[in-house]
Parts: structure tokens; sequence; C-alpha cells
């Protein structure tokens, strides 16, 4: 027996979960886990895979920028194709893909054979995600349970990204960098036995067409705008290719707009980008994803440029930030349920806002770690609050067959957030920048720094304006 995912919620919701319950927010929550890490657990190791396979010093960015743009770019199709065709089978055929993709990435010997591992791992990254997600806003009732679930969701996909980093490092030290491809195979393996026993398929009633051509140009529009950011940290704001494919990216984009207003069954209906929850929310989200991943970035910057750690001891100098953000995503259903999910949204906001200003302090010595872990760790933590307000408000009030529709948005500004992050933020540190140095480093990335709590703020301040009223929107 199943749980029909695509019910709607019955009268009387458990007020507890049930071991059912518990069995798919474990395997939905591994596989959300599984995919954060990938997003920063070759980084640490890219030197060393360049060595080992051979990669120019000017292709190795695309290890991760293949995974990327694939990632981001085919996010909100995949998350429509979940709401027409069945959520478990997108999200179990993803998994497939991942784990195949992961044992290729693993044994390649070529750069080509690692490239093209990674972008099939990016593709089942935009599946999965959106996927698993809207499996675990239908499988649990709008309320308590659903923002218990969506806050262990954040704080282990943002504990993730932070995993990443420290489990990169300590695989490229002790075994090979080959394992950071070969961890996700056996994750994948347990969830694709376990989940087809006690997760039920989600299809609707009623299957409208796919609106392709909208599709297609949503793709290539996120497509040519992630590169174009991508572009930005390596080659400048000012390279033909950085502005090129910005402004290419923004005609596709606005042609997908003028197209959607007129199809009979768009990929993203025009009511739903009307909701403030869902608007608004996912621009705080976007600021939220942006914001503290390009933080870790700089910070890593900081420790080994300036103050000389190797990159095993900087990943792990972000342990504390990781126990930050769990504890968020503990803290964030109980500040949603004694106020809302805006106070979520602001409290965080203010919080994280005002740890990244306090970094602004450090100095080129190490007397400034103390300064660096309390800052990461509260920014963490208020971090977690905005994310999981952000998930919140932008998937409650809809109906279970908008739910993929919803967290494939919600996904994808994770997603975009994520991978435009740091480009933007390492062409600012760069352009700050004078002269050569560790000086001349920290320089930059305190002008970094303060642009990143800047943006915090501005975050805030679309919470407080435009989501008033709106995170208790329904119908």
């Amino acid at each position: 027996m199943s749980v029909n995912t695509g019910a709607s919620a019955p009268a009387a919701a458990p007020a507890r979960l049930t071991p059912r319950m518990t069995v798919i927010l474990v395997l939905l929550l591994s596989a959300q886990f599984m995919l954060a890490v990938d997003f920063s657990i070759l980084n640490v190791a890219l030197p060393v895979i360049g060595d080992g396979l051979g990669f120019t010093l000017a292709n190795l960015q695309w290890i991760a920028t293949a995974f990327a743009l694939c990632a981001a770019g085919f996010t909100l199709l995949f998350g429509r194709i979940a709401d027409l065709f069945g959520r478990r089978r997108l999200f179990l055929g993803g998994l497939a893909v991942l784990g195949l993709s992961s044992l290729a990435g693993g044994f390649a010997t070529t750069p080509e054979v690692l490239i093209a591992a990674r972008v099939f791992q990016g593709l089942a990254t935009a599946a999965v995600t959106p996927a698993g997600l809207s499996l675990l806003t239908t499988s649990f009732p709008e309320g308590p349970l659903r923002e218990r679930a969506l806050g262990l969701n954040g704080a282990l996909m943002s504990a993730g990204f932070t995993t990443g980093a420290v489990l990169g490092g300590l695989l490229a030290d002790l075994l090979s960098w080959r394992w950071a491809f070969f961890v996700n195979v056996p994750v994948a393996l347990v969830v694709l036995v376990v989940a087809p026993i006690v997760i039920g398929e989600s299809l609707p009633e009623r299957r409208p067409r796919l609106d392709a051509p909208g599709a297609v140009l949503v793709t290539l529009g996120l497509l040519a705008v992630v590169h174009g950011f991508s572009q930005a940290g390596e080659a400048g704001w000012s390279a033909p290719l950085t502005w090129g494919s910005l402004a290419a990216g923004a005609v596709l984009l606005a042609l997908f707009a003028l197209v959607e207003s007129k199809a009979r069954s768009p990929l993203v209906p025009i009511r739903i980008l009307r909701r403030r929850t869902v608007a608004w929310g996912n621009i705080a989200g976007f600021i939220a994803f942006l914001t503290e991943t390009s933080l870790v970035f700089l910070l890593t910057l900081y420790l080994q440029n300036v103050l000389g750690f190797s990159p095993l001891a900087a990943g792990l100098s972000f342990a504390v930030l990781g126990a930050g953000t769990v504890l968020g995503g503990v803290l964030a259903p109980r500040v949603i349920g004694a106020a809302s999910a805006r106070a979520a949204l602001l409290t965080g906001g203010a919080v994280q806002s005002a740890a990244t200003f306090a970094l602004l302090f450090l100095g080129a010595d190490q007397g400034s770690m103390p300064l660096l872990l309390a800052a990461t760790f509260v920014g963490g933590v208020g971090n977690m609050l905005v994310i999981v307000g952000f998930m919140v408000t932008a998937t409650s009030g809809l109906p279970d067959g908008e739910q993929g529709l919803a967290t494939g948005l919600a996904t994808m500004t994770q997603q975009i957030g994520i991978t435009m992050g740091t480009p933007i933020m390492s062409a600012v540190a760069a352009s700050a920048m004078v002269g050569t140095g560790a000086a001349a480093t920290l320089g930059g990335l305190t002008w970094a720094i303060g642009v990143n709590a800047a943006l915090v703020l501005v975050g805030v301040l679309v919470s407080a304006l435009f989501l008033g009223g709106a995170a208790r929107e329904r119908g």
C-alpha cells in the first residue's frame, strides 16, 4: 500500500509524523542533501582533477559550470513535467540518471567524459530537486507538519553545500577525487529501492498540453543568463561573451513572458506570478541563496589567500556555518508557527545582515578567526530562517496540481541564486582590488562582503514592503 501524494489532504490531518511519513521524509531529505553536496563537493578538488585528467586552466571551470548551467536552466521545465507526467516517475528517473552519471564521472579518463558526466548530473539535479520538493509538499498537509518538513529540507540543503566543501577536501586528501562522484551511488540505490514502496505516484486528473515554445524559450533564456554571469566571474563584465549572453538571455526571457501571456496551457500561468507570495517570496529566496553561498566563496579566498590556510583547513572552517544552518532549520518552523513565514523572513534577514556586516572587521592575521567563526554561525542561523520562510511562503495556499510548478520556481530560484552569486561577488572583489598580495585581496574581499550585506538588507526590505499580508494569502 502506498501513499497517494496526489490526493488532497484529509480533513483531519495527523498531528504527528506517522511511521510511513517518517520514511518518506528520510528518503526525500537524503536525496535533497545529496544533491546539495554535489554543488560544492568538487570545488576543493578542481586542481587535482585538472592535473589528473589533463584539463587546461581555462577549461577547468567547466567542471562546475557545466553542472550549474543544466541544474539551473532545466529546473522549471522539469518541475512542470513532474506535474504533468508524474512526480515520483521523474524523481526516480532523475535519481537513476544521477547514479549512472556519477559512476561515469568517477571512472572518467578524459576531460570530455567528465564534462559529459557533469552535464547529466546537472540534468538529473534539475529533475530530482523540484520533483522531490513537490513530493515533500504534497506528502505532508499544509501546516506544522509541512513547515517542519520544509525546515528540515532547507537546513539539510544549506548544510549540504558546506558539507560538500569539507567532504570534497577529505576525499581528495585521503582517498581520491573520484570518490566525490562515487559517494552518490549507494544513496541513489537505496532511495531507488525503497521510494517506490512508500511513495505513491501523483498524476493530474486531466493532463494539459506541455507548453513547448515556452519551455524552449525559458530554458534557453536561463542558460544564457547563467552562462553570462559565469563568464563575468572569469572574463569580466566588459567581455563580449558576458554581456552578449546576458543580453540574449534577457531577450529570450522577454519573449517567454510574451508567449506565456497568450498560451492556452502556459508553462508558468500568469495567475501564479500574480500571487505576492510566489513573486516576492521567490525574490527574497533568490537573495538569500545568492548572498550566503557567495559569502562562502569570499571567505574561502580570505582563508586561503589572506590567512594562508590549506584547502582542507578552509573547508573545515565552515563546519560552524553548517551547524548554524542546522540550528536555523530547527528554529524556523517554530518561528513560523508562533508568528508567520514573513516573521521568519524578516528576523532571519536582519540576523544574517548584521552577521555579514560584522565580517567587514576581518583583519590580515589569524586573530580574526573567532570573529569569522561566530559571524558565520550566526549568519547561518539567520540565512536558514530566511530560506525556510521563503519555501513556506512560495508554496503555501496552492492546490496540489500546482505544487510542482511552485516548487519548480522555488528550486529554480535556489539554483540560479547559488550559480550567480559566486561570479557576481568575484567580479565585485576583483574590481575593488588594487595591486597584488594579501592586503590587496583583503581590500577587494571587504568591498564584496559589504555589497553582500547590503543585498541581504534589500531582501529584508522586499519582505517588509511586499509581503505584509501576503504570507497568509490563499486561493
